[in-house]
């Protein structure tokens, strides 16, 4: 990593706020280069807020932009942060038209060209698109990283039709803790209490809409681009990392835009910024590379940026099975068009008559983490015991590697004897030694079989032939390894169980997997270079004594048949940032279930943040505890929600809810 001191500008920065038409004033900070010339902005607008959680990754990017010409902006949404209002649902229909209003407030600055920009990742990513398909007239482009065009079945809350137990409840239970904290006194003065509270009464977990909408109803509709990809007119950089559950949207956005205001790049991160250089790598310089399309979108410079190839793809060499990997071995390839004339899918028959499919209510515990982020028990171990618990088939490589790069597709002959059920399949790469390494999964509730938007018992007894797509993949099988395709019938954390479930039989007669393989190309070298970022803020983490607890545990209770899945989602930890401002944040999860009982399943998360300035005797503190079970007729969730100015509690509230299984 190259930190740059010196750039073509010199810059400045200030915190102000942008007013929107109904008097609501949102909270932002701009970076400028010091110039007479108006210069294009740069907007990144999310509700992690700028004045903490996410100032040392903006000290990364936003004075980088700055000192290459260009206004770059960091927005809190409303209701977040410092900036003013009532929190409301993630995308909702006020946080996307007060981004649009923001795009022109930018637009109308007489420092500004009247051009502007938009970039994020996550969230941010997700509202650039959306704005982006609102189409106001001043934003010409967009970079778009680890975010999603269909907000169902490619977010974080349903999989294949079936819910994301993992994250559905685990990013209600962190927005819960997140949105409940408060506004800064040192930004906002005395009425920050005010503020905090007003704003507290207006909570109510997302987990209560989420799980009220178990199919893609109008309410997943919104916000969700693939709707109509037309309506986007901006040029759009979409990024993904083959370790990121979004990187679909990045072949879907390549297949479906315009060709010519589009490109793609997908690469073997996990959910981060590229540069940043968080395992796996290799990363690159990815500050650079969005330069080039900035110039040649919002200054009309000849940057080479569209003469790249429409998708560029890391595919990932055959690796051993671990939960970190700080470089992977691969290679970058390019494809003019996409679907590729480079990819073919070619089917593997499943061999073996009928097979009963009933996996224990454990499997899936080495699933790894939904979210990577660079940790070092974020990533799937070695599959051989959750191999163990599917059904397998295997097909060996021979004399040449196997390239495979898009999405796989399975189809199942399946019969059940109830009338409801999911089906789990795994790609793996079986080492001439055992070891297997998962190389991707996808999922399907099978009353979900004829469409995400309905439910549809299966007919009891009955035989169907039902198909999914895998997550989509770069990836090389070489010669003398086996590919694995493994079946289950559940999948926990990650997938909640169905109420009743039997497992099925799959008929491997009639059944298939379906690979995209790709043809090896002696592609022109495609490189990037050296990550490099501004100066950091220079925020400090304090060493601590105390032992951590591990990221991942499991326990079993062997009396019991009971597994508990403990995990740390190392969000953060303490640091103390230049202004002052000690934050505190800490997390546990823990997923109960027992193995043959589907109604056993459990979540729960716990979290306390703490926001501490010594030199104003300011001590807040929030405590949140989110709770999801269910029972065969309906989910049901507990959120607790206290609040603190010192030692005095100023806010208490529970949320206690059934919420009935339509579909999940």
């Amino acid at each position: 990593m190259q930190i740059r001191t010196e750039f073509p500008y010199e810059t400045t920065h200030e915190d102000l706020y942008i007013p929107l038409s109904d008097g609501t004033q949102l909270y932002a900070r701009i970076w400028r280069p010091v110039t007479d010339e108006p210069v294009p902005a740069l907007l990144e607008y999310l509700p992690y807020r700028l004045s903490d959680w996410t100032a040392p990754r903006d000290w990364q990017r936003h004075p980088w932009y700055a000192g290459h010409g260009y206004a770059s902006v960091r927005v809190d949404v409303r209701g977040h942060g410092n900036s003013e209002g009532m929190p409301g649902d993630e995308y909702d229909a006020t946080e996307l038209a007060d981004g649009v209003a923001v795009v022109h407030w930018l637009a109308r600055q007489e420092w500004c060209t009247g051009r502007v920009g938009m970039f994020g990742i996550s969230w941010g990513g997700f509202n650039s698109l959306q704005i982006a398909a609102l189409a106001p007239e001043p934003l010409k482009a967009v970079v778009t990283v680890c975010s999603a065009d269909d907000r169902y079945d490619n977010d974080v809350h349903y999989m294949g039709g079936s819910v994301l137990a993992v994250d559905m409840h685990a990013w209600a239970a962190t927005m819960l803790a997140f949105v409940s904290r408060p506004p800064d006194p040192a930004d906002v003065g005395d009425d920050w209490k005010d503020m905090w509270l007003r704003r507290l009464e207006a909570v109510d977990p997302f987990i209560h809409t989420w799980l009220s909408h178990q199919t893609r109803d109008d309410y997943w509709k919104h916000g969700s681009v693939c709707e109509d990809y037309g309506a986007i007119e901006a040029s759009v950089l979409a990024v993904g990392g083959w370790h990121d559950p979004y990187r679909d949207t990045v072949l879907r956005l390549v297949e479906h835009l315009d060709p010519g205001k589009v490109r793609g790049l997908i690469g073997p991160w996990s959910h981060q910024y590229p540069d940043r250089g968080l395992p796996p790598g290799p990363a690159i310089g990815f500050l650079q590379e969005t330069l080039r399309w900035w110039d040649q979108h919002l200054k009309d410079e000849d940057t080479g940026v569209m003469n790249e190839p429409l998708l560029r793809s890391w595919i990932s060499g055959s690796h051993r099975p671990a939960t970190v990997y700080e470089t992977l071995p691969g290679r970058w390839v390019g494809d003019a068009r996409w679907p590729s004339e480079n990819v073919a899918p070619v089917a593997y028959a499943l061999q073996g008559g009928p097979q009963i499919v009933r996996s224990p209510q454990q499997t899936g515990l080495d699933a790894g983490r939904f979210f990577p982020f660079g940790n070092d028990a974020d990533l799937p171990p070695d599959q051989r015991d959750e191999d163990a618990k599917s059904v397998c088939f295997e097909f060996p490589v021979a004399e040449a590697p196997i390239e495979i790069l898009g999405r796989p597709r399975v189809k199942l002959r399946v019969r059940m004897d109830v009338p409801r059920g999911q089906a789990i399949a795994r790609l793996c790469d079986v080492a001439p030694d055992g070891a297997s390494t998962l190389v991707t999964r996808g999922v399907l509730n099978l009353s979900a079989r004829h469409g995400r938007d309905r439910s549809e018992d299966w007919p009891v007894g009955e035989t169907e032939d039902v198909a999914f797509e895998l997550n989509g993949v770069g990836h090389t099988f070489p010669p003398g390894h086996r590919i694995r395709l493994a079946v289950s019938s559940s999948y926990w954390p990650w997938i909640w169980p169905q109420a009743g479930s039997d497992g099925f039989t799959l008929d491997a007669d009639g059944s298939l997997v379906e690979l995209p393989v790709r043809r090896h190309t002696e592609d022109p070298a495609i490189t990037f270079g050296e990550p490099e970022q501004s100066e950091p803020l220079g925020v400090v983490f304090p060493v601590t004594l105390d032992e951590q607890r591990p990221e991942r545990l499991v326990v079993r209770d062997v009396a019991k048949g009971e597994w508990r899945l403990e995990v740390d989602p190392r969000y953060g930890g303490t640091r103390v940032y230049p202004d002052g401002l000690e934050f505190t944040e800490d997390a546990v999860e823990t997923y109960t279930v027992q193995e043959d009982d589907p109604l056993s399943a459990r979540a729960r998360s716990d979290w306390t943040i703490r926001l501490h300035r010594p030199e104003m005797s300011w001590d807040a503190r929030v405590e949140t505890r989110s709770e999801t079970s269910a029972d065969a007729d309906d989910f049901i969730t507990s959120n607790e929600v206290v609040c603190k100015d010192g030692d005095e509690i100023v806010f208490h509230r529970t949320w206690e809810k059934r919420i009935p299984r339509t579909a999940g």
